[in-house]
């Protein structure tokens, strides 16, 4: 276990940028600014050991952290982080500490088993001892997957599910450059098998990143509609993991953690991309939802995205935020979600301390559909032409989702139908948002 460092953020104390940006009921109802300068990702008892650096320009320090625990890495990122100048800087900081680089900048989005495959074969004969990955929540899935069958071989739909890495894995260094998946802060990468295009959820324990480097800088670069769509993504990893049958302390404490940076910073991200401080929050809330989702997975919301993003191509982020008012509601009718999704909103200082836990649930809601409305999120599903005559398939899919089963309600095809329905006439309604 290792501390989280703030000291580095825009030069400042890192009590004087959580003051300005947090709720006060944060600092009021959970943890008091000190211990929030000096917090851990994980709690003291915790077998999990990862280190997480936070500020901006700490990406500048990946050198030393490489020198630290290898001799020739594999630099694994995508097109789009080259064309930003990313990739260039990160391995130019790399070979300056007398680290040997390697680079496969093909990653895909939603990565497969054999792109997975592709990049495991050039570290494999290139013989690196330590793996850099460089991008949003596909690179660092790469990274990580070819980390299982360079370590491990075989192919990844071996290691589908938990604890099949028999042999140990190399050390890696994420360094995200979109805010939304928080896969810097998880041990799973999801890759999609090549024949069922099922998406494959693979993880270790030995594949969490060693060290994690959390620079909002980075994230400058990333289009609005990356924005606006990854945001809303590590909204509903924060909300999801706050409920699911595996919920436990440590994921309440990031998944509530996750919320209250992100329901402050992402209004303002929205309005202000070249908000600093605001991008801080919104990376460092998408880092403890991913590491909420560690230890408690996620639920219904993205059973149901993932068939629209199956089925239409529908973005994810647009896919998972269109569900997750629906399953929120949903999950809200057992008393022990609306107490969770009540506390949330008297945390995060939008509902009263004295309202009921029905009315601090509904509260919860209609922000998140205010949230989704910021995002302008119709804009980028406008011309996607969901068709009722699809709701049985689409329903029989979610419900074979492996997130269904975490949902802390019980749900089947049947209500799945129920809510597709409820969502399709619900955008019917919608108005068309041009984009601006």
């Amino acid at each position: 276990m290792k501390e989280i460092c703030l000291n580095s953020f825009i030069n400042v104390d890192p009590s004087e940028w959580l003051l300005d940006l947090l709720p006060k009921s944060f600092c009021m109802n959970t943890l008091s600014l000190e211990e929030f300068s000096n917090d851990s990702f994980f709690d003291r008892e915790s077998k999990i050991s990862q280190t997480v650096l936070f500020g901006a320009g700490i990406s500048s320090s990946i050198g030393q952290h490489a020198k630290s625990l290898g001799n020739h890495a594999l630099l694994v990122s995508d097109p789009g982080i080259r064309a930003a100048g990313h990739l260039d800087r990160v391995q130019g900081l790399i070979e300056d500490a007398n680290v040997r680089v390697t680079v496969f900048d093909q990653s895909i989005e939603n990565p497969t088993e054999s792109s997975v495959a592709r990049c495991a074969m050039i570290a494999r004969d290139a013989k690196v001892d330590l793996i850099v990955g460089l991008g949003g929540g596909s690179s660092m899935d790469t990274a990580k997957g070819c980390n299982f069958l360079l370590t491990n071989g075989g192919k990844m739909e071996d290691f589908w599910g938990v604890g099949k890495a028999r042999l140990p894995m190399l050390p890696l260094i994420a360094i995200p450059t979109t805010a939304g998946t928080g896969s810097e802060c998880q041990s799973f990468a999801l890759i999609s098998h090549d024949q069922t295009h099922a998406k494959m959820a693979c993880g270790d324990t030995k594949a969490l990143p060693a060290i994690t480097l959390l620079d909002p800088e980075l994230t400058f670069s990333q289009p609005a509609s990356v924005t606006a769509c990854t945001g809303i993504d590590a909204l509903a990893h924060a909300l999801e993991s706050a409920v699911t049958r595996k919920r436990c302390e440590l994921s309440s404490r990031h998944a509530k953690i996750a919320f209250q940076l992100l329901n402050q910073s992402l209004p303002v991200v929205f309005n202000n991309p070249n908000d600093l401080g605001a991008r801080g929050g919104t990376l460092l809330g998408a880092s403890h939802a991913g590491a909420a989702i560690e230890q408690s997975m996620l639920g219904a919301a993205h059973s149901m995205a993932n068939p629209l993003t199956a089925m239409y191509g529908t973005i994810h982020g647009v896919a998972v935020g269109l569900a997750l008012p629906w399953i929120m509601k949903f999950n809200a009718e057992e008393s022990e979600c609306r107490n969770i999704y009540a506390d949330f909103a008297k945390d995060a200082g939008i509902a009263k301390m004295d309202c009921s836990d029905e009315d601090g649930s509904n509260i919860l809601i209609r922000r998140v559909k205010e949230l989704l409305d910021l995002a302008k999120l119709s804009t980028y599903h406008n011309n996607m032409n969901f068709e009722i005559a699809a709701i049985p398939e689409l329903s029989l899919a979610a419900s074979k989702q492996w997130t269904a089963g975490f949902n802390p309600r019980d749900i089947d095809a049947q209500e799945f139908e129920c809510l597709y329905t409820q969502l399709f006439q619900n955008l019917s309604k919608t108005p068309i948002i041009q984009r601006g």
